[in-house]
């Protein structure tokens, strides 16, 4: 079974900073990262190929957010610059197979319980 562990996750002001972190127990495959706002429709963030490193962003974020990953500690990263009070929401970690041709927004396989990012104006 995939555990998942997010954490990061607090309040900030806009235009600042914040790191999200997720423990990914070695998953190897496609990782992302979703957010859902009260209210809204679950949406996907950012994504990363644990094999060859590729990214992948959602249009509001990029530029603003970096996804990364570092192997050795089996921990996903989401930095998140420039915060927006829009940028509001729990954020959950997932794992699936593929990134690659937008697969990674709906064929996700594991989540994690998500964590709060609170950005006041």
């Amino acid at each position: 079974q995939v555990q998942l562990v997010e954490s990061g996750g607090g309040s900030a002001q806009a235009g600042g900073s914040l790191r999200l972190s997720c423990a990914t127990g070695g998953y190897r495959g496609c990782m992302g990262w979703f957010r859902q706002a009260p209210g809204k429709e679950r949406e996907g963030v950012a994504a990363i190929y644990t094999g060859g490193g590729s990214t992948h962003y959602a249009d509001s974020v990029k530029g603003r957010f970096t996804i990364s990953q570092d192997n050795a500690k089996n921990t996903v990263y989401l930095q998140m610059n420039s915060l927006k009070p829009e940028d509001t929401a729990m954020y959950y970690c997932a794992a699936g197979t593929y990134c690659s041709g937008g697969s990674w927004r709906y064929g996700m396989d594991y989540w994690g319980k998500g964590t709060l990012v609170t950005i006041s104006s």
